[in-house]
């Protein structure tokens, strides 16, 4: 394969060697450590960011993998990205472009129909109602509940947690922790006030429920109810049925960017020109103007720690020491915890915490094509070379009715890759002309459901990994006839695939499961939900902690405020 790094040539191991003792070293080159990493170096401190890929970005990078063809590998839209990260370090500036599509959710069906939402809220009423007036009018209700309940969330998000102050303290520390506590639950108490004993009630219900049971009382259209239950499944073996996705569906629409709300008329899920990459890209950006130094093809090997219990730099796998005050892992809480920190200094609950938690939820497999033309959907009955409004929006494959969601669900909790996976389909390249030739076409597939080790083959057999691929592409035939023939070439990662290129622990893109358990101060185990852990100095600033996974970029910011915080009170 063919690969373009998006990275900057970020220094030399040399220049990293020559400086004795940085005061922050991140571990990881993702979209939350170049974060953490630019928050930090803003405020002063000198941070080295080691990255063991060749470029940076993570889950979020833009690589060549055919000649001309320029893939967002993992990551695909921009929607979770917090307005005020783009803001603060001012992404725009440093090339951030982003593309709005002309509709939302494309839906076809093989009976010829479809829904076309978010290009008018006219546009949407007279869609929904060629299947149902009265979800026409429920729509709307249920799209500003969902927008309140997101707004009520920001606080949320954009906090560190209220967590426990850990070990002995100093009368000082302890006043202090207790205050900022205090002030968390005032405000928390009073955005709670907001929404008044009803929607306190209708937010309680719609975190617990099943999203069947929510869709449901909503809506009486299927294809309606599928539509919305897409969001509720993303990056996970969740079944729409298990009490708790109702989350899942929210975390999905409380993005934000240029004053859109990510709801589903108003939908913000966006491409950014040149691919999630630049993204990150221009993040490296803000972040080595604020001098941070980057380096990539950088693996650690170990983090090191005293004999006291306190994190004081990283052992590199070419056997290099890199020596920092405090240190940040952008990692998978397990990657971490199980393989880079010294276990004789974790509690042993702690580690078992760590070691059972649920990361191999996950039932993703992502696919990018390359096409010599774009997909023709026969429900449109329109055949033109130029992209419609479908083409740029989020187009659900199989999303026909939920019982075809649980169907496919149901094939991999068996063992097995889903006979009729359910899938959401990208087309960047009809709205960004810079990742494929003329008249060629860029296309992501985001599949569902894959188990991490199947019980009828293996994701090594290459036999086997074609074979998938070809059921996905027959099921898109269905749709768009003459989508097989016009395909060039494919990338496709499997839940293996992503542990073992990206370090996603199970494969998981969230850094761990999103459900109930696993959220606000339970996140990534509960007692150490705010960036801190057992090992004095070492924090994390990954999507395995609070707030959780997607292209947010909170738990870089949040992370990075307590580490400054700490660097206030105690480094200084």
């Amino acid at each position: 394969m063919w690969r373009r790094s998006l990275t900057t040539s970020a220094g030399t191991t040399t220049a990293l060697k020559q400086k004795t003792k940085w005061d922050a070293i991140v571990v990881g080159g993702g979209h939350n450590g170049l974060i953490s990493a630019a928050y930090l170096a803003r405020a002063g401190l000198s941070v080295a960011v080691l990255e063991r890929r060749h470029l940076v970005g993570g889950a979020a990078v833009t690589e060549e993998l055919i000649p001309g063809f320029k893939f967002s590998r993992c990551s695909y839209l921009l929607s979770l990205l917090r307005p005020q990260i783009i803001r603060e370090l001012e992404l725009k500036r440093h090339g951030l472009k982003l593309l709005k599509p002309m509709a939302s959710s494309f839906t076809p069906s093989l009976d010829g129909r479809y829904m076309l939402l978010g290009q008018s809220d006219e546009q949407d009423r007279l869609e929904i109602s060629k299947f149902s007036k009265r979800d026409a009018d429920a729509y709307f209700r249920y799209e500003a509940q969902l927008q309140k309940f997101s707004k009520f969330l920001d606080f949320v998000l954009d906090s560190p947690t209220p967590e426990i102050l850990q070990g002995s303290a100093s009368t000082v520390d302890w006043l202090r922790h207790k205050l900022q506590r205090s002030k968390f639950w005032a405000q928390c108490m009073g955005h709670t006030i907001s929404l008044g004993q009803k929607g306190t009630v209708d937010l309680m219900e719609l975190l617990l429920s099943p999203t069947s049971k929510v869709l449901d009382k909503w809506f009486e259209s299927t294809l309606l109810k599928a539509t919305l239950a897409g969001d509720a499944i993303i990056g996970s073996m969740m079944n729409i049925n298990t009490p708790g996705s109702g989350y899942v569906l929210l975390h999905h629409v409380m993005g934000e960017t240029d004053g859109d709300r990510n709801i589903w008329s108003s939908f913000i899920c966006r491409h950014v020109e040149g691919g999630m990459g630049a993204v990150s890209l221009a993040i490296c950006k803000a972040a080595k103007e604020a001098g941070v130094h980057i380096e990539t093809d950088t693996e650690v090997l170990k983090v090191m720690v005293e004999d006291s219990g306190r994190a004081n730099g990283v052992l590199l796998a070419d056997g290099t020491e890199l020596h920092s005050s405090v240190v940040l892992s952008n990692a998978t809480p397990y990657k971490t915890f199980m393989e880079l920190v010294p276990p004789d200094f974790l509690p042993v609950e702690f580690l078992r915490a760590i070691k059972y938690s649920d990361y191999s939820s996950q039932g993703t497999t992502k696919i990018n094509v390359a096409v010599d033309k774009l997909p023709q959907f026969h429900c449109c009955k329109i055949n033109r070379a130029e992209a419609g409004p479908q083409h740029t929006a989020t187009i659900h494959i199989g999303f026909e009715s939920m019982e075809e969601i649980i169907s496919a669900c149901q094939d991999a909790c068996n063992g097995i890759p889903s006979h009729r996976p359910v899938m959401e389909m990208t087309i960047p390249s009809s709205m960004d002309n810079t990742i494929s030739p003329p008249g060629k076409h860029v296309i992501s597939l985001f599949t569902q459901y894959t188990p991490y080790k199947p019980s009828n083959g293996s994701w090594d057999n290459a036999a086997y990994r074609e074979s998938y691929a070809e059921r996905c592409f027959n099921l898109i035939e269905e749709y768009a006839p003459g989508f097989c023939s016009s395909v060039i070439g494919y990338d496709m990662l499997t839940p293996p695939d992503l542990e073992r290129e990206i370090g996603l622990t199970g494969g998981n893109i969230f850094h761990g499961a999103m459900g109930m358990d696993s959220l606000f101060l339970m996140r990534p185990v509960k007692g150490w939900s705010n960036h801190k852990t057992p090992i004095r100095n070492l924090y994390l600033c990954g999507s395995g902690s609070h707030p959780g996974g997607g292209v947010m970029g909170a738990p870089g910011r949040n992370a990075a405020r307590v580490v400054l915080q700490e660097f206030k009170t105690r480094y200084q």
